[in-house]
């Protein structure tokens, strides 16, 4: 197995795509929270649903590729909020966020619904950086050959 199979292969880049998409969702979060009360504010978000559709297509795609069901990079298509550049940085596509009614000063805030979203999302990035800890303390291991 070459050093890209490493990095590549399994769920791998599946967890490091949740991982960028929550901490971008958190900047994004965290601007909302900064500007709750800026007149004419409107909040942005990127749909963790949409993230996951995203997800689920590329890893089909890849499961059905012929490099084989466990190993390449996710294709990331435009029809997500995940965005894959030339350069192969990933960026984040967000969304206004209108849910609310607007209130006197044009800004569409909901506290709770801010809160809510801080809680989901950083159990989420927890979730995939213990994944990506436990997976890079596996190669490390193997590499060192103590499995």
């Amino acid at each position: 197995m070459s050093i890209n199979g490493l990095t590549d292969g399994g769920a791998l880049p599946a967890i490091e795509a949740m991982a960028r998409f929550t901490a971008a969702r958190q900047r994004l979060i965290a601007s909302n929270v900064a500007n709750l009360d800026t007149p004419g504010y409107t909040p942005l978000d990127a749909d963790p649903k949409a993230f996951q559709a995203q997800m689920r297509r590329a890893i089909d795609e890849r499961r059905s590729g012929a490099a084989g069901p466990a190993s390449g990079p996710l294709s990331l298509d435009g029809r997500g909020p995940l965005q894959a550049g030339s350069d192969g940085r990933v960026t984040l596509d967000p969304a206004e966020l209108r849910e609310n009614l607007l209130f006197h000063d044009r800004n569409d805030r909901n506290l709770e619904r801010i809160m809510q979203d801080v809680s989901e999302n950083l159990l989420a990035f927890q979730t995939a950086t213990q994944l990506l800890r436990n997976r890079f303390r596996m190669i490390e291991l193997a590499i060192s050959e103590r499995i």
